[in-house]
């Protein structure tokens, strides 16, 4: 009877210290990593100088033009969509089409030296470039169109906004 009472006796104590402590587990790792995504694009050279031209004329930047093409560059470090508006002067309104203190200004990225296919710009940002790689570029040109007629002979100042968003 002793051998059994001291047996339960025993096992009893073992429970019961098991209880009391932790038994240690194997682990294992994630090595983890993240990097905040950059939206960032540049326009070069960035500036256009129509110079003075006449009522209802059209002057752009391809090569027959005043030769100024413009490069959108992704400085980000994802990839990027470039999207492109225009602005109302102050004096002139952006149309489709030239009109009294109406002036259009288009956009084009295919063949713009042999073939444009010229998009009017509007006040609201359109698609310019999609799926632009990090450093990868959008070359475009522009095409303005004074109104017809003008009733306002001082410079007027028609910026273009290209931005930059994630593809």
């Amino acid at each position: 009877m002793k051998k059994i009472l001291t047996f339960f006796t025993i096992a009893g104590f073992l429970l019961m210290v098991n209880n009391f402590f932790v038994w240690a587990a194997e682990t294992g790792t994630v090595t983890a990593t993240v990097t905040i995504q950059n939206i960032s694009v540049s326009v070069s050279d960035g500036t256009i100088t129509y110079g003075t031209l006449a009522n209802n004329a059209t002057s752009d930047t391809t090569a027959s033009g005043i030769d100024d093409s413009q490069t959108a560059t992704n400085n980000g470090n994802v990839t990027e969509n470039f999207n492109i508006k225009g602005q109302n002067s102050g004096d002139w309104t952006l149309a489709s089409t030239n009109g009294s203190n109406i002036y259009r200004h288009r956009w084009c990225t295919t063949n713009c030296d042999t073939t444009p296919t010229w998009t009017a710009l509007t006040t609201s940002y359109q698609t310019l470039a999609a799926g632009v790689a990090v450093s990868g570029t959008s070359i475009f040109d522009l095409e303005i169109q004074t109104p017809n007629p003008s009733t306002v002979y001082t410079q007027q100042n028609v910026d273009v906004t290209v931005q930059a968003v994630a593809n």
